[in-house]
């Protein structure tokens, strides 16, 4: 997937737009407690779909900054501490046809976050709301494997993170 965007952004000036018909880059944000037991999922609004917060560039070149912007206003949380600033992950996913858009592909470039479950979530319109979730149950929420892939690298996070 790492090299499908490559080749996407290398053809497509405009790859942080959502001009190409083909698809366009997006960021997003996969959010655990500082514990690592549980990740912060949207319910998404048109997906009908658990997934990690995230969105469109819409011009930004920028990612990670897309991708705390996208997590900030789809939960309503503030206080969103960057793991790191490196990219966690990487997929690429059709998105489908909806009236005035074509079916077309998310070049999605993943960060990881930390953040508080203390802190109040107040999830926007763009999604059917917002939860804290164990990892061990992220599986029963019938995600799409690019959020079980996620998941599985969570312990990698946190060993990073006490080095």
């Amino acid at each position: 997937m790492v090299a499908e965007t490559a080749t996407f952004v290398l053809a497509h000036e405009d790859c942080f737009e959502r001009t190409p018909i083909v698809g366009h880059l997006t960021g997003s944000a996969w959010i655990v407690d500082p514990a690592g037991e549980r990740a912060l999922l949207i319910r998404h609004r048109k997906l009908g779909k658990w997934l990690q917060p995230g969105g469109h560039a819409d011009g930004d070149g920028d990612l990670h900054a897309v991708a705390l912007r996208e997590a900030r206003e789809e939960t309503g949380l503030e206080r969103i501490v960057a793991a790191s600033c490196a990219i966690y992950d990487v997929d690429v996913h059709r998105i489908p046809a909806r009236p005035g858009e074509p079916e077309h592909l998310h070049y999605d470039v993943r960060y990881a976050f930390f953040a508080d479950p203390a802190e109040p979530l107040a999830p926007s319109a763009e999604t059917r709301g917002a939860a804290w979730v164990p990892l061990s149950e992220i599986v029963a929420l019938g995600v799409d494997e690019s959020v079980l892939r996620l998941a599985r690298k969570t312990p990698g996070l946190l060993d990073a993170r006490i080095r």
